[in-house]
């Protein structure tokens, strides 16, 4: 595609609501676009910059021997009960109910689903060691999103956790 026909929408002037000078340049060069307060849409140019940003996280990864996963951004509430954590997180976790009833949030982190997976497939040390990452996009309802990029709601993370026999 020619650079011409790019959907590229830059500003002249700072935005009046953008404080951070990153915030300003991002908006000014048309990378992204805010939807809401902490909820941002990744504009053409800046789905490219991110995708790339994730190539090289990924070549960093896989070249250390880790592994890369894919989870629900949906959680039930069990595997966050069982952590001791559906409480901990407070109002900062996003809950809702299926049609069921049934607790669910969307994933602030994955540290329960990765281990809930260690705990019934790993089955022996010589397994061991595993790591294992995921980049995703992650959910918190940030009290007061501000800044930027820098307080958000919805984000992509790269996470990445490791198992072994000892510290």
């Amino acid at each position: 595609m020619r650079w011409s026909q790019c959907f590229i929408p830059t500003l002249r002037e700072d935005p009046a609501d953008a404080e951070v000078v990153s915030h300003r340049l991002l908006l000014r060069a048309g990378l992204v676009r805010q939807l809401a307060s902490g909820l941002y849409s990744l504009l053409p140019l800046g789905q490219r910059v991110t995708l790339k940003i994730i190539d090289i996280l990924r070549e960093e990864m896989n070249g250390i021997g880790a592994q890369e996963f894919y989870l629900p951004a949906l959680n039930p509430r069990e595997i966050w009960d069982e952590s001791g954590r559906w409480d901990v997180m407070g109002d900062n976790m996003f809950r809702l109910k299926d049609r069921k009833g049934a607790d669910l949030c969307l994933g602030m982190t994955h540290e329960e689903v990765f281990t809930s997976i260690a705990r019934s497939d790993l089955n022996s040390y010589k397994q061991l060691p595993q790591v294992w990452y995921q980049i995703q996009v992650k959910f918190r309802d940030e009290p007061r999103p501000k800044s930027g990029f820098m307080r958000l709601r919805t984000f992509i993370m790269k996470d990445a956790y490791s198992f072994d026999v000892d510290t």
